[in-house]
């Protein structure tokens, strides 16, 4: 019986761990105005008639906090490198100077710190939906153990709350994080 519910509070806090795992992808994904590779990670380039991930046809470097630099491993790539950034719609105007592709980051206005922080918030709503999912995941398996007391039932219950409401914190610190992190000038 105790392996039973062990397993499923194991899997519930599996679960939750995911959930915090894709909130900090998300959050790399969203620019804080400082430039990084994982900004151009979602960039897709057509490598040979395949989408490919950019980080595999090329090197993606930042020589200060405001350029990205892109130095494909075959330089007829360049063009399709250069399109594909633009195409992506991050927002980022790629140059070619015959080497690398080389991408400034502009500076965030007020406006666009408010969208990001605003995008940040719906990252970690997402996460918390997940949270809960799980936890609802947990009180049905719970629910229908059919040889299980009811205070054992309660007491798993709660126990299960206790892991929702620390995932939850932990996706609350995150959030506040990232935030801080997005509207500093």
């Amino acid at each position: 019986m105790n392996e039973e519910i062990e397993f499923i509070l194991d899997s519930a806090k599996e679960s939750m761990n995911a959930a915090i795992t894709h909130l900090e992808k998300a959050f790399l994904k969203i620019r804080a105005g400082k430039a990084s590779p994982a900004m151009l990670s979602s960039v897709k380039v057509d490598y040979y008639g395949s989408q490919t991930p950019l980080s595999q046809v090329a090197n993606i470097n930042t020589p200060d906090a405001r350029t990205i630099t892109v130095q494909p491993w075959e330089k007829n790539m360049l063009a399709e490198i250069e399109k594909a950034i633009m195409n992506s719609n991050l927002g980022f105007n790629p140059m070619n100077n015959g080497d690398n592709v080389i991408i400034n980051v502009p500076p965030l206005t007020e406006e666009r710190r408010r969208d990001l922080a605003k995008q940040a918030k719906g990252e970690a709503e997402d996460a918390k939906v997940s949270v809960r999912s799980a936890r609802q995941d947990a009180n049905k398996e719970i629910k229908g153990l059919d040889d299980a007391s009811d205070d054992l039932k309660k007491n798993t219950e709660a126990d299960v709350q206790e892991l929702t409401n620390a995932f939850t914190k932990k996706i609350d610190d995150f959030l506040a994080v990232k935030e801080a992190e997005i509207m500093k000038v």
